[in-house]
């Protein structure tokens, strides 16, 4: 019987209460468990099999291009970053609010790993998110102009929530890229949030689009519901530099030494 049950539960797809089968079973027969707690330990282990899944399946669709996280940004590096904001932006209520998210700052300032941070969060709590790196994005928008399939990309980014585009800074854009882009945040605009990450002031973004009115109307869009943070710090790429217990390190090494 416990082979049929096996082979039944394969075919079903119900990988939780297949592994969790016979030792279940096992301890029924022990502790003389009633049925239905059996089948209540049984269904709890299947759920948990359905949620690891889910969320393996998230992360991967999210296609993150580092596995960083907020607890491993170096705030004690960046004083241009105020923790207790980024803990608060992890919440995820500006999600739920819609409210997009701008990071703007120099290059090696952190941006990208707060916005990745705040995308796995996003995925650990069940929303299906997407990172684009900016010229990636540009690049795939202007290909499917080719094929006709841009209504129907479109309409995938416009469900992803949040949909982060990293560096969107000093790139060479065609008009069909930017109209196109324009079609994306328009779409996205009020429904779900975008996460932008930028080495350019939005001032800036006039010359990168090279159309007034269309930078107009997309920052009007992007910033009625957004919230702006500026990094102004140093570069992380910078080597760290010697505390004042490893600059004491040495001389105190030099005093231990006998003479000779």
């Amino acid at each position: 019987m416990r082979d049929k049950l096996h082979e039944l539960l394969t075919r079903l797809r119900l990988r939780g209460i297949e592994r969790s089968l016979d030792a279940e079973l096992e301890r029924a027969d022990r502790e003389g468990a009633p049925p239905a707690e059996v089948l209540y330990r049984l269904l709890c282990e299947e759920e948990v099999v359905r949620r690891e899944a889910s969320l393996a399946y998230r992360l991967a669709q999210a296609r993150l291009p580092w596995r960083w996280t907020l607890d491993s940004f170096p705030f004690d590096r960046q004083p241009g970053v105020d923790r207790a904001q980024i803990r608060s932006l992890a919440g995820l209520e500006f999600l739920r609010r819609h409210d997009n998210l701008l990071l703007i700052g120099a290059p090696g300032t952190g941006k990208t790993g707060i916005a990745i941070g705040l995308l796995r969060e996003a995925c650990l709590n069940g929303y299906h998110a997407r990172f684009y790196n900016a010229q990636d994005l540009f690049d795939e928008l202007y290909a499917s102009l080719a094929d006709r399939s841009t209504t129907r990309l479109l309409s995938q980014l416009a469900r992803m929530r949040p949909l982060l585009i990293d560096e969107l800074g000093y790139l060479t854009l065609k008009p069909e890229q930017s109209n196109a882009f324009f079609r994306l945040m328009d779409q996205r605009y009020g429904r779900v949030s975008t996460i932008i990450t930028s080495n350019l002031e939005t001032e800036q973004w006039y010359e990168l689009f090279d159309k007034k009115p269309l930078v107009d109307a997309l920052l009007d869009r992007l910033q009625h519901h957004c919230v702006t943070i500026r990094i102004i710090g140093p570069s992380l790429r910078s080597p760290q530099p010697p505390s004042p217990t490893d600059l004491a390190a040495p001389s105190s090494r030099r005093q231990a030494t006998p003479a000779r």
